[in-house]
């Protein structure tokens, strides 16, 4: 019975309640509250940063696909021969008119020689072809003296053929009167006769002077052709000579542009083909921006909008820039292998399309020490 007691006190005071912690809630309460603020001060500040990168959004476009461009001249030989010095090295500046490298020039020294030869062996038979004109006008003049001549003669000789046949009529009835001798009528006959034969004489040499005259004028027109031929092949000879002698002053090749030289991989006796560009000049003294903006954040864009640039060489300055021009396709009509969606794997590409910014502030320092490729982060702002 005592046992039954002991065990129902034992149960009993293992089934009372244990005594409540009043310290653990008010410290419950408080991480509660620490909580809680902490989550309206995260909400204040995600909602306020992306409020403000909406409206920013709103006001201003950027891209990271931009880079600094740059006026670049290519240095190319206009013919192929064996370089015979180089005068430039690797990052020199140069400035226009210099002398970059030098090819070996005794060939077209070789050329010039004989484009000078040809040019008088022209001249010589320009001269030669003058004077047989000269000649041949002399003749000719001759000629028609010759036939002028031979037409006097001959007037004189119908005069005098024309007295002959009088004389001759007149002794004529006298000899059938047997008033003169026959001595005398045979005389006047003869003269007669003689006179005729005169005129045929002097017709036949005044047709031989007319033969002669345009043969001699037939060798003067010829000669005449000759001179023009002379003459058009000396300024034949004359565009060899100076052609012979541009291509001399290619074998130096000269800078067309100041700047700076970039890597000059040559050497002394290496072939370089007309057209190979050898190295280029980089013009340093004007730079700007091409940013290739999508297709999609051009809505608000135009020209002359104010632009910020980031440059990644210089990270914590601000360049000033403006909105310049706009290029007339997308980046993709100008590729090497641009696509063509009429083949029918269509897949939709937002595009982007080349902008041009300008740099508006001229007198920062920093502008010159930019170089085409850097890469930049381009901001256009529509307020």
């Amino acid at each position: 019975m005592a046992n039954t007691t002991e065990l129902s006190q034992n149960n009993t005071t293992q089934q009372k309640p244990a005594p409540m912690d009043t310290t653990a809630q008010p410290e419950n309460k408080k991480k509660n509250k620490i909580f809680t603020t902490l989550l309206i001060i995260l909400v204040a500040v995600g909602g306020y940063y992306g409020i403000s990168k909406y409206m920013h959004a709103l006001n201003n476009e950027e891209t990271e696909d931009a880079q600094i461009n740059g006026n670049i001249s290519p240095v190319i030989p206009r013919i192929a021969g064996y370089v015979s010095e180089v005068r430039i090295k690797d990052n020199q500046y140069v400035k226009k008119g210099d002398t970059l490298l030098i090819l070996d020039n005794r060939e077209m020294e070789i050329k010039v020689m004989q484009a000078q030869a040809a040019l008088e062996n022209a001249k010589s038979t320009l001269t030669v072809a003058t004077a047989n004109t000269s000649a041949a006008i002399a003749n000719s003049t001759f000629s028609k003296s010759n036939i002028t001549t031979a037409e006097s003669n001959i007037e004189a000789a119908k005069v005098r053929l024309w007295r002959a046949q009088k004389d001759y009529a007149r002794y004529d009835d006298l000899a059938k009167d047997h008033s003169i001798t026959e001595q005398q009528y045979e005389q006047a006959l003869a003269e007669k006769q003689s006179a005729e034969l005169q005129l045929k004489v002097l017709v036949d040499q005044k047709k031989s002077a007319e033969s002669q005259s345009e043969a001699v004028f037939s060798q003067s027109s010829a000669t005449g052709q000759q001179v023009k031929v002379a003459s058009s092949v000396i300024k034949q000879r004359e565009a060899d000579l100076q052609s012979a002698l541009l291509n001399l002053s290619y074998t130096f090749i000269i800078a067309q542009a100041s700047g700076q030289i970039s890597s000059v991989n040559l050497e002394p006796g290496q072939l370089v083909q007309a057209g190979q560009q050898i190295c280029t000049i980089v013009l340093n003294n004007d730079t700007w921006i091409t940013a290739n903006f999508k297709e999609t954040q051009l809505e608000k864009m135009k020209i002359g909008q104010s632009a910020t640039i980031e440059v990644d060489a210089f990270p914590h300055h601000e360049f000033h820039a403006k909105v310049a021009s706009f290029s007339p396709a997308t980046g993709s009509r100008f590729a090497l292998l641009p696509p063509d969606n009429a083949s029918g794997n269509f897949v939709k590409v937002v595009q982007r399309i080349p902008i041009r910014i300008e740099f508006t502030d001229k007198n920062d320092p920093l502008v010159n020490q930019l170089r085409p490729g850097m890469n930049v982060i381009a901001e256009v702002h529509f307020k």
